[in-house]
């Protein structure tokens, strides 16, 4: 795919407690051979953002070291105990370059890759009488969202909430949703069971390209 056409910014967040994993933090399990939210940010940049924030809180110098060398901001959330909206507000209001629409992701969905990001960009070019693009699959609701920047002041001031899960309640008629071919776009790494289902899809996908 084409590199987009507009300017995209992106938030990765990274910041959750990861409790659900059962002890370790998911950002840093391995995938592919690098830690999780590695995975994730080199798709977010790959995909062509003109800037990219990853927003920091458990654990956060261990996902600032697995990060130290990629071209991104890395924004500390103290908050980050208190839910995503925080971290979604941090990472919006460290963005500091001009852009056209902001793209919100989760550092934990790593079968999402570059390409995906793109067509949703795409998506976002194509259907400009929207403000807010999400993938859906099969009826469920994706990750990540993109949104219009001019909602930035208020998303960084916490009176807007484009969040993950709050969105199709609180703007429906704002959202164009993009019916998507595959379930990249809602596997996450929550707990041990999942993060067993992304290796395995990995390694089928890894064999059958070998």
């Amino acid at each position: 795919m084409n590199t987009p056409a507009m300017r995209f910014s992106a938030v990765v967040l990274a910041a959750g407690l990861s409790s659900r994993m059962e002890g370790p933090h998911k950002m840093m399990l391995p995938v592919g051979g690098e830690p999780a939210i590695r995975r994730t940010v080199r798709a977010v940049l790959d995909a062509g953002v003109h800037e990219l924030v990853v927003v920091t809180g458990y654990q956060g110098r261990d996902v600032i070291k697995a990060l130290s060398d990629l071209p991104v901001t890395l924004q500390p959330n103290i908050r980050y105990e208190d839910g995503q909206m925080t971290s979604v507000a941090a990472g919006v209001a460290a963005l500091a370059k001009p852009t056209e629409a902001i793209m919100v992701c989760l550092g934990d969905m790593v079968l999402i890759t570059a390409d995906d990001y793109r067509e949703l960009m795409a998506v976002y070019e194509a259907h400009s009488d929207f403000s807010i693009v999400a993938p859906r699959y099969q009826g469920e609701r994706g990750n990540p969202i993109l949104f219009a920047a001019a909602y930035a002041p208020e998303v960084a001031a916490g009176r807007r909430l484009i969040g993950c899960r709050k969105l199709i309640q609180e703007y429906p008629d704002e959202t164009y949703f993009h019916e998507v071919a595959h379930d990249r776009y809602s596997m996450d790494m929550d707990t041990p069971q999942d993060y067993a289902r992304v290796l395995s899809r990995l390694g089928v996908a890894q064999g059958e390209t070998a």
